[in-house]
């Protein structure tokens, strides 16, 4: 109804204008209660997957407790059924049977759990100057400068030659040691200091100190390495050659924990994009039976292009939509031209910090929602799958109403660099794809800090997508 007190201007600027709110001023009641426990959840998910091995015993332990069972080619499924499927422990991908048949297509939200972080090389011990390094070789769009001088856990798996799977994992436990990388001294760094700051810390500096006393009752050479050795003999049953299949890394040790005054932030490592797994695996795990068939993804790899077999461009995912097909005799190209993924990356937050990189207009914001990206790539727009307006018209729709906070995002500047998801892996699939993700600061820092409501409202933007009609 007309507001006889408006001018015919404040009409038309209520009627035809954009205008974005705080997420905080659109919450429903009882949202703030719901948002609180589920970012609980969330917080304790990241202190339980520090790689993506762990995130994917932890999504596994969850969905199992949600009644999700092990898939098995040539399984009879009926609408409603929860099956689950792990591809070599790094990635896994989970599936609520829909009523529709899969030829009507699927929703599906695809995130990653692989995390930047420094990898050991497979020669890591050494000992210099009767101190013990380990060599690393960084994984991921890194800031080198900002991993030393950090308290590092160290997180993986080291292979035998029997065959046997050791877990390592050192610094999460109760009494743990930490490990650090050095660094110089200020009164000493003067030449560093002048240095362009990606080059103040080569890549190869970057090794992890983890030990610095000699073994006893020894002359011999690399006394302090031997000590070391010893230790993870007598704990882990190895020797030095067993570093060489192994896949160990360090990783932040740094807890989940909120983050502000008002406790409305959360700072963690990892929030690239365990944040959007998180949402979508939360998401799935509440369906019951929905219409269309729902699948979530959680791949390996994102941070070095997607590639390998735990990656988003590996054939795992095609071969698992291919089983589910097969069981309805459906060809899963006609399955894949009908669906649509929710391709959930996290996006840059706006910093007025940096302003001078983001454009402000076209900026996610903290707290006001998931934000949607049209586009990702690199200054013009490549590696980007641009999503038409069309499906950006549909999700819009989906989204407002299920009553979730959302605002349009781009990457920074034109020409100040860009990012990639797994976008334009699913739309080389022939499937409809958009990226919407969590709006972060200090992205791939070893310590970064997201929004709990923008958290919240992505998991309520996953679970909408799933349960459109």
């Amino acid at each position: 109804m007309k507001d006889k007190d408006m001018t015919r201007g404040e009409e038309l600027r209520k009627a035809l204008s954009y205008d974005r709110k705080n997420g905080y001023d659109r919450l429903l009641p009882g949202e703030r209660e719901a948002m609180e426990e589920y970012c609980a959840g969330y917080k304790e998910f990241l202190d339980a997957g520090k790689t993506e091995r762990e995130c994917v015993d932890r999504a596994v332990a969850l969905a199992e407790a949600a009644g999700f069972r092990a898939y098995a080619r040539g399984m009879e499924l009926k609408p409603g059924d929860k099956v689950y499927r792990v591809n070599r422990g790094k990635s896994v991908m989970l599936a609520v049977m829909g009523k529709e048949s899969l030829a009507e297509g699927v929703h599906i939200a695809a995130a990653h759990i692989d995390s930047p972080r420094l990898d050991l090389k497979q020669n890591p011990l050494y000992e210099a100057d009767e101190l013990a390094y380990c060599k690393t070789h960084y994984y991921g769009g890194i800031r080198k400068y900002q991993w030393v001088t950090i308290p590092l856990e160290l997180h993986g798996v080291v292979a035998l030659k029997s065959g046997q799977v050791v877990r390592v994992s050192v610094g999460n436990g109760e009494g743990d040691p930490l490990f650090t990388i050095d660094d110089l001294l200020p009164h000493l760094g003067v030449e560093q200091s002048r240095k362009p700051l990606g080059e103040a810390i080569p890549g190869e500096s970057l090794n992890i100190l983890v030990g610095s006393r000699p073994l006893a009752d020894d002359e011999g050479k690399d006394r302090v390495k031997l000590t070391v050795l010893e230790l993870l003999n007598r704990k882990y049953g190895i020797v030095e050659e067993d570093f060489i299949s192994a896949e160990l890394c360090a990783v932040p040790a740094f807890r989940a924990c909120d983050i502000g005054f008002d406790r409305s932030m959360i700072g963690a490592y990892g929030h690239d994009d365990r944040v959007c797994a998180y949402a979508c695996l939360a998401a799935i795990l509440q369906l019951s039976a929905p219409e269309r068939t729902a699948v979530c993804v959680l791949a390996d790899k994102e941070e070095i292009g997607s590639e390998g077999v735990t990656g988003m461009k590996s054939a795992a995912f095609d071969t698992f939509m291919e089983d589910l097909c097969a069981g309805q005799n459906v060809p899963v190209r006609a399955c894949y031209e009908k669906s649509f993924c929710l391709s959930a990356d996290v996006t840059a937050a706006y910093d007025p910090n940096f302003a001078d990189v983001y454009e402000k207009r076209n900026s996610a914001f903290v707290n006001y929602g998931i934000g949607l990206c049209k586009y990702t790539g690199a200054r013009g727009k490549s590696g980007a799958s641009d999503a038409s307006a069309e499906l950006v018209a549909r999700v819009r729709r989906t989204l407002d109403e299920a009553s979730v906070v959302w605002q349009m995002a781009e990457l920074g500047k034109v020409d100040a660099g860009g990012g990639g998801t797994v976008a334009m892996f699913m739309a080389e699939r022939n499937i409809d794809t958009l990226d919407a993700g969590v709006p972060v600061l200090s992205m791939h820092a070893p310590f970064e800090t997201v929004g709990k409501l923008d958290c919240y409202m992505t998991f309520k933007g996953a679970k909408a997508v799933f349960e459109e009609a």
